[in-house]
């Protein structure tokens, strides 16, 4: 496992990052959760990402638990605060000075930790002043209960205006979590050549297009039983991806990456490391055996040409809008 810098400072992470969005809590039984994340700090992962509202905080738990006993100094740890959570009231959402501030002592309670190492704004809040939402987490890092500041999801604007805000608190912003894949660029346009300025570095979610990018989705067939796409309350995030025009052009790229003697899942876990801006990809999985297959992605190195055909096989289903970069108007859409 291979580790890079996020950003301009000093701190590494794992290339490959464990995320527990869609699984600890809700897909996956608790138990194996653990062994999926026993498989990863096995296979090299030192980083770790999760949000209060992945299953409602208890995702956050589920993670804790399995990385009790680990030598917390070995560890990268990554949360973030926006969304909806516990009850939902009025102040249970947003970046608010009282939710930041109520919402990292509720996720070091239950990751079980003193401090997490970066602590994310999972999105833009329209709602509340950014001098507000950039002061607490310069408090947070005075205090020492975050170590570093990142952003999910924010467009170039915005990353500009809350780095400047953070310089002038005293702390800097590190990174960017958006959404990227060889199906899904807006990031290319706008957000990386600002984030390469400002020192920034991305940590990419979803690099597989929500299993897309695996091949297996096939076009005119209905989607195999017990995936993303067949599952109603999920089926929704995947949707822009399922085509049959984009199905059938993404069956065109195993030959790229039978040529590279590698799964088509770990090409794309592959192809958005070659972005020099991206410093990790986060993987999540249900069994341990996934975790494995993918991490070994890291270190692979793709010709240009192969690159170069990649663009060509997609064609124009890659998405590079970068106003598709965006945050909800309203905290509780």
């Amino acid at each position: 496992m291979q580790h890079r810098y996020l950003g301009n400072s000093g701190f590494k992470v794992s290339e490959i990052i464990y995320g527990n969005w869609l699984t600890h809590a809700s897909q996956v039984a608790d138990e194996q959760a653990i062994s999926t994340v026993k498989a990863a700090l096995e296979g090299g992962v030192t980083t770790f990402d999760t949000a209060d509202v992945y299953a409602n905080q208890a995702a956050e738990t589920v993670l804790g638990n399995a990385l009790k006993g680990q030598r917390r100094e070995g560890l990268e740890i990554l949360t973030k605060v926006y969304w909806p959570v516990a009850a939902k009231g009025p102040n249970d959402t947003g970046l608010s000075r009282k939710h930041i501030m109520e919402s990292i002592n509720g996720s070091l309670k239950r990751l079980q930790t003193d401090y997490v190492d970066l602590y994310q704004a999972h999105r833009f809040d329209y709602e509340t002043p950014l001098e507000e939402t950039m002061q607490a987490f310069g408090d947070l890092v005075r205090m020492g209960k975050v170590l570093y500041v990142g952003v999910s999801e924010w467009n170039a604007q915005q990353i500009r205006e809350g780095q400047k805000l953070a310089k002038e608190l005293g702390f800097k912003l590190i990174s960017n979590q958006p959404q990227y894949s060889m199906l899904w660029r807006v990031i290319e346009q706008e957000v990386v050549p600002t984030s390469e300025e400002l020192g920034l570095s991305q940590i990419v979610w979803s690099p597989m297009a929500q299993g897309v990018l695996t091949g297996k989705y096939l076009p005119g067939q209905p989607a195999p039983a017990g995936s993303r796409a067949a599952d109603p309350d999920l089926s929704g995030i995947i949707e822009k991806f399922m085509s049959d025009e984009t199905l059938t052009k993404v069956q065109g790229l195993k030959p790229l990456a039978d040529e590279l003697g590698i799964t088509m899942a770990q090409f794309a876990i592959a192809w958005v490391l070659q972005n020099k801006n991206v410093a990790a990809a986060i993987v999540g999985a249900s069994k341990p055996e996934q975790i494995t297959s993918n991490l070994e992605a890291s270190g692979v190195v793709i010709p240009a040409e192969i690159m170069a055909k990649v663009d060509q096989v997609l064609g124009d289903v890659i998405e590079r809008d970068p106003s598709k970069t965006k945050s909800p108007e309203g905290r509780l859409c």
